[in-house]
C-alpha cells in the first residue's frame, strides 16, 4: 500500500499533467478555428476547379493528344504513395489512421506484384510506417519549421512529384491525408492525383463551353496546377484534422486526469484516516496499560 507521501506526490504530478493537457487543449482550439476556416474556404475553389477539369477531361476523352498527366503512361506497375501526416503527436489516432490506410494500400499493391515508392510528409507518418515499409522510402518532406501551411509548400511538393513523373519514376501517384468533418470526426482518405481523376458533381453546371485554345492545351497548363491544388487542399484538411484530433485527445486526457485525481484523493483520505485511527488506538492502549 503506498504511503501518504507517495499518494500526495502522485496527486501533485497528475494535477501538473492536467494543467498541461488543459493548456494544450486551449491552444489546439485556437489553432483549430484558423485551420478549419482555411480548409473550408479552399473547398469551393477546389470543387469548382475539379468541375471545370472534369468537363475538359470528358471532352478530350481517350484522345491520343491528351496530356500525359491525364492519360497516364499506359501502365500501373510503379506506384508513388505520398503519406501526409503531422510533425507532432499527442493528437489521438490522427497520424496512426492515415499511416494504417497507407500501409494497407502499399501491402495490397506489393501483394499484386506492383512496385511501391513512398514519399512522407510529416515525421509522425514516417515513424509509423518505417518498420514495415522503410525499404520503399524515396524522399521525406520536413515541415517542422512551417507555422502555417501555404500554397508555396504544396507547390514544392507538386514540383517534386511532377519531376519524378517526367523522369518516368512512377506510373500512378496517390496522396494519403485526413479529411476534416468536425472535432471528433476525421476521415483518412486516399486520392489519386496522377493520372488525374476528376468526378463531375451531380448538381454541377452542364453548360457547354467552347475553349480557346483547345482543350488539350488548356489541360496541359492546368493539370500541373491541379496536382498542386489537390496537395494544398490535402495539407489544409490535414491541418484542421490534426488540431481537431489534438483538441479532442487533450480534452479526454484532462477529464481522465480529473477522475484520477478524485480517486487518488479518496485513497489519500482513507489512508490518512487509517493512520489517525491506528495512532488513536496506540494512544488509548498505552493509556490503559498505565
Amino acid at each position: 500500500m503506498p504511503s501518504l507521501k507517495d499518494l500526495k506526490n502522485r496527486i501533485e504530478t497528475v494535477k501538473s499533467t492536467r494543467k498541461i493537457t488543459k493548456a494544450m487543449q486551449m491552444v489546439a482550439a485556437a489553432k483549430l478555428r484558423r485551420a478549419q476556416d482555411a480548409a473550408e474556404a479552399s473547398r469551393p475553389y477546389t470543387e469548382r476547379f475539379n468541375a471545370v477539369m472534369a468537363g475538359l477531361a470528358a471532352s478530350v476523352g481517350g484522345s491520343d493528344s491528351a496530356p500525359k498527366l491525364l492519360s497516364g503512361t499506359g501502365s500501373d506497375q510503379v506506384h508513388l504513395l505520398i503519406v501526409m501526416t503531422a510533425e507532432r503527436g499527442l493528437c489521438g489516432g490522427f497520424n496512426g489512421n492515415i499511416a494504417k490506410l497507407a500501409r494497407s494500400h502499399a501491402q495490397k499493391l506489393l501483394a499484386d506484384g506492383k512496385t511501391v515508392k513512398i514519399v512522407t510528409v510529416g515525421k509522425k507518418g514516417r515513424d509509423a510506417i518505417k518498420r514495415d515499409l522503410s525499404d520503399y522510402f524515396v524522399d521525406h518532406v520536413d515541415l517542422t519549421e512551417v507555422k502555417r501551411v501555404g500554397y508555396v509548400n504544396a507547390q514544392a511538393i507538386a514540383k517534386d512529384v511532377l519531376a519524378r513523373f517526367d523522369a518516368a519514376e512512377f506510373d500512378v501517384a496517390t496522396i494519403f491525408f485526413s479529411r476534416f468533418e468536425n472535432v471528433v470526426t476525421q476521415h483518412p482518405t486516399a486520392q489519386q492525383i496522377v493520372p488525374a481523376k476528376f468526378e463531375q458533381a451531380e448538381d454541377a453546371d452542364v453548360t457547354l463551353y467552347d475553349y480557346e485554345p483547345g482543350e488539350e492545351e488548356i489541360l496541359a497548363d492546368l493539370l500541373p496546377r491541379g496536382v498542386a491544388t489537390a496537395i494544398f487542399s490535402a495539407l489544409l484538411e490535414n491541418a484542421a484534422s490534426e488540431q481537431g484530433a489534438r483538441m479532442s485527445a487533450m480534452d479526454n486526457a484532462t477529464r481522465n486526469a480529473g477522475e484520477m485525481i478524485d480517486k487518488l484523493t479518496i485513497e489519500f483520505n482513507r489512508s490518512r484516516q487509517a493512520v489517525i485511527t491506528n495512532e488513536l488506538i496506540e494512544i488509548i492502549s498505552g493509556a490503559e496499560a498505565l
